[in-house]
């Protein structure tokens, strides 16, 4: 049990090591960066409509909540595993109703056996405005794991919405439902967003 304690209290300090890091890893990206603001919401906007088309074209579930859902958010996603898994990235959240976006980061840590990278995009599908606002403006924190059904069989299962959302998830491997997301948290991009 003293080992349990032990491990857990050592996830925390890596945890709470390392994600202060993400700000300034991103701010170290940002300044060397050459590109604009808004090549940088054009690449987000392409890949969002791509993934998007991915989840909804031959995924009836997924056309089915979507036609339903107040909104969606869309993130291209680089982890990284080396017994501490980290991951980043950036995404938009629109609103179905006028198409206004609102431009997003993430990022996750968490320990991970193996080693290798994973380049992944999750597509987020919001039930009401209640949840899209939150997520949005307060941002969001997964803090339990979804159930991950892998192939495509998985990812046409009767699919409805969780506490609001629906989340797909699209690696190599295919379309995934309910992926595994724990320990990613999602906030507003203040460099990319206008207002």
């Amino acid at each position: 049990m003293k080992a349990w304690y032990a491990g857990t209290a050592m996830i925390a300090a890596v945890v709470l090591w390392v994600a202060p890091a993400f700000a300034q890893d991103d701010e170290a990206d940002d300044a060397n960066d050459k590109t604009t603001a808004a090549e940088k919401r054009e690449k987000i906007d392409a890949m969002a409509k791509e993934a998007l088309t991915t989840v909804t074209s031959g995924n009836e579930s997924a056309k089915a909540l979507f036609d339903k859902a107040y909104g969606y958010a869309v993130f291209d996603n680089l982890k990284l595993s080396f017994i501490l898994a980290s991951g980043r990235g950036r995404g938009v959240a629109v609103t179905k109703s006028d198409s206004a976006k609102t431009y997003m980061r993430m990022g996750t840590v968490g320990l991970n056996i193996g080693l290798g990278g994973q380049k992944y995009q999750v597509v987020m599908l919001f039930e009401n405005k209640e949840t899209f606002d939150k997520f949005t403006t307060k941002g969001w924190e997964a803090d339990t794991q979804a159930n991950a059904v892998a192939g495509q069989k998985g990812a046409n299962a009767e699919a409805t919405f969780r506490d609001g959302m629906a989340i797909y998830q699209i690696t190599e491997k295919g379309l995934m439902l309910q992926a595994d997301i724990s320990g990613t948290k999602y906030w507003k991009d203040k460099k990319l967003n206008p207002n």
